[in-house]
């Protein structure tokens, strides 16, 4: 305690600054690893919307493929067996559209942990600085 009532303002003035960027440093290494972690599931629920795109199409043109040959060869089991194939196609692109939607939430880019983390370190200065 008889220390730091030794040291000059100075020395508290940089002594304060010193922390201070090393608390600003903490958060945005926080900040960023926090917002890392978001985009990444953002992402891979952006992938996973391509690739029920892609069934999705796959899907569309086979069930076309269907209708036509239905109306050529009307009631031929080869039109049967692309409404089939197709109608597979589209129940895998819309269980994967719901399976991206369900990863690529934007509530996963929110920095909470950063947030609290900056309140507390605030809520702590000003209690300090109340001293």
């Amino acid at each position: 305690m008889t220390e730091a009532r030794l040291k000059s303002i100075p020395a508290l003035v940089g002594d304060a600054i010193r922390e201070t960027q090393e608390l600003v440093s903490k958060e945005i290494t926080l900040f960023h690893a926090e917002m890392g972690e978001g985009v990444e599931k953002f992402g891979l629920g952006l992938a996973l919307f391509i690739a029920a795109g892609v069934f999705a199409l796959t899907g569309v043109l086979v069930l076309i493929l269907a209708l036509v040959k239905g109306l050529a060869v009307l009631l031929s089991s080869d039109a049967l067996a692309a409404l089939i194939v197709g109608g597979a196609f589209a129940l895998i692109a819309i269980g994967i559209a719901l399976w991206g939607r369900s990863k690529a939430s934007i509530s996963g880019l929110e920095a909470i942990r950063t947030e609290r983390q900056v309140h507390e370190d605030t809520r702590i200065i000003t209690e300090r600085m109340g001293e």
